[in-house]
């Protein structure tokens, strides 16, 4: 008999936060790691921390905006490439995406006072950043060799929940409400799964039968599509005392807009398919309070020393999926459901906080170099619900698998002549995850319906850049900045028994996105 699947639902407007809540890699996928302002600032990697005197330093050591002496107005344009290569059981997918952005524009005001010594001057900046752009694309494809398949996972799932099939079918939007993992519901009713005999709270897949194990695939495919970015906006307050100490604070408001879509499909070679495609969009504002520190000691010393407090926001996620099957269950071919239209879910998160620890020495009037070592406790990530109320699960999850990680930032600056001025630097960014993470040895709770994530395994950046100032006042600088970052990417997680045994296993695929970016800034002093 036909057995067709359709589920309508106007509005629903809430959902439970054990259905929507982020999980631990989504926390992390919050952080700030990019490299972003100034071309100055890129060319030499960000290694800023106690060098200061650019409009970008603020918000990593706001100590930074005491060293100006004049006043200054900037703006930044960026081009952005970005590849993707995936391998997955020696088979290859490629992605790019190529866009144009408007990255940077600041203002920062100086107060000299009368003063020979004390206080010599003060300064105030405002500044916009765009710290991390998810602009990218990238593919999974190949042909399945004795892998377990999606719907081996989302049966794995449903057993969990231990409910009668008939609380898993909907057709109002009630299944979807009593249920907290939406995606069991949605594999059941796209006939991912079906109950084993007479046991109907017992979950197989709907491609084959238990007794054989894992069913081979004749291909699968992910595409995933990420959009979006981190926006700051800065406000900061240097202060310059005698020369050898500067003060700085900074109130930073951040704006979280991310956009994630997947589609995902399998083929079997009895010629049945499935596919599951996500929307999720996560929306953002929070703000965060910065403070540092710069003294020189002597004249080619600089040491620098600051705190970024987490940054505390406001989430929504705005959610929708939709799933289709052909088994050989049913004489149509086509089994169709879509989750409830219109759902969303509003929590809170906060970021992890960090310290910068910097030294920068300046080389006569011709040449200086800068290193930044930066600590982040990635452990303090927190997700709380809409009314404050921490997310046990997910907190737990954070608190077990991550931890504080190093950033290392190096620069240099060589003036050629008084006007000409070459740059270059490098980052490596710390991994923060867990061996239990990283070797896929505990299951991973992801957002939703979406089964897909990445791993990071290394982030690196190099860069160079020139500047030029055509008069004492107005300059120009260019950088460059290649940024190369390794992932795994798993379509599922693995699924363990309580014994500890692995009873579903996904096999990852290599991912290796790289990143470059040309960035113009157009200043002037005055």
């Amino acid at each position: 008999m036909m057995k067709k699947i359709g589920i309508m639902i106007s509005a629903l407007v809430f959902v439970s936060s054990a259905v929507f809540s982020q999980g631990q890699l989504d926390a992390y996928r919050y952080v700030q790691n990019g490299v972003g302002g100034t071309a100055r600032y890129m060319g030499m990697s960000g290694a800023f921390g106690a060098l200061g005197g650019d409009i970008s330093v603020m918000s990593a050591n706001p100590a930074g905006l005491a060293v100006y002496r004049s006043s200054e107005i900037v703006t930044t344009l960026s081009h952005r490439s970005v590849s993707s290569l995936t391998d997955w059981q020696g088979s290859s997918a490629s992605g790019s995406r190529a866009r144009l952005n408007f990255d940077n524009i600041a203002y920062v005001s100086y107060f000299p006072t009368s003063s020979d010594d004390g206080i010599l001057g003060w300064n105030v900046g405002f500044s916009y950043n765009r710290v991390k752009d998810y602009h990218r694309n990238y593919s999974l494809s190949g042909m399945g060799d004795n892998l377990y398949s999606l719907t081996d996972y989302v049966a794995e799932r449903a057993n969990a929940l231990n409910v009668h099939a008939d609380d898993l079918y909907d057709t109002d939007g009630n299944a979807y409400a009593a249920n907290n993992d939406w995606l069991s519901v949605l594999g059941y009713n796209a006939v991912f799964i079906d109950t084993y005999s007479d046991n109907k709270t017992k979950y197989i897949s709907a491609f084959g039968d238990d007794v054989s194990g894992p069913y081979q695939l004749a291909g699968r495919r992910l595409n995933v599509l990420e959009r979006g970015a981190i926006d700051q906006y800065n406000i900061a307050f240097g202060l310059n005392i005698s020369d050898f100490l500067m003060l700085g604070a900074d109130l930073a408001i951040t704006d979280i807009n991310h956009h994630y879509n997947s589609y995902f499909t399998e083929d079997f070679t009895n010629t049945n398919n499935l596919s599951l495609e996500n929307w999720l969009t996560t929306k953002g504002s929070g703000y965060a309070l910065n403070i540092g520190a710069i003294i020189r000691p002597v004249n080619f010393l600089r040491m620098g020393v600051a705190y970024n407090s987490p940054t505390w926001y406001k989430m929504s996620d705005y959610f929708k999926a939709k799933a289709s099957s052909d088994t050989y269950y049913w004489s149509e071919p086509i089994v169709d459901a879509p989750t409830p239209d219109n759902a969303f879910y509003d929590y809170e998160y906060r970021s992890p906080d960090k310290w910068l620890f910097s030294a920068a020495f300046i080389i006569g009037q011709s040449a200086l170099l800068s290193v930044d070592y930066e600590l982040t406790n990635y452990g303090k990530m927190k997700i709380y619900d809409r009314a404050g109320n921490e997310d046990q699960i997910t907190n737990g999850d954070v608190k077990a698998n991550f931890s504080s990680a190093e950033t290392l930032r190096i620069g240099g600056e060589v003036k050629v002549t008084p006007r000409f001025a070459v740059r270059a630097g490098a980052s490596w960014i710390g991994n923060p995850m867990s061996d239990a993470l990283k070797r896929a040895t505990a299951e991973v709770y992801t957002v939703g319906t979406i089964p897909h994530y990445t791993i990071e395994k290394s982030i690196t950046n190099y860069t160079v850049g020139l500047g030029y100032r055509f008069t004492p006042s107005f300059y120009m600088d260019i950088a460059c900045v290649l940024k190369s970052e390794k992932e795994d990417l798993y379509p599922f997680s693995n699924i363990y028994d309580a014994e500890g045994r692995k009873i579903i296993n996904s096999q990852p695929a290599s991912l290796q996105t790289n990143t470059t970016q040309i960035a113009l800034t157009l200043g002037y002093k005055f």
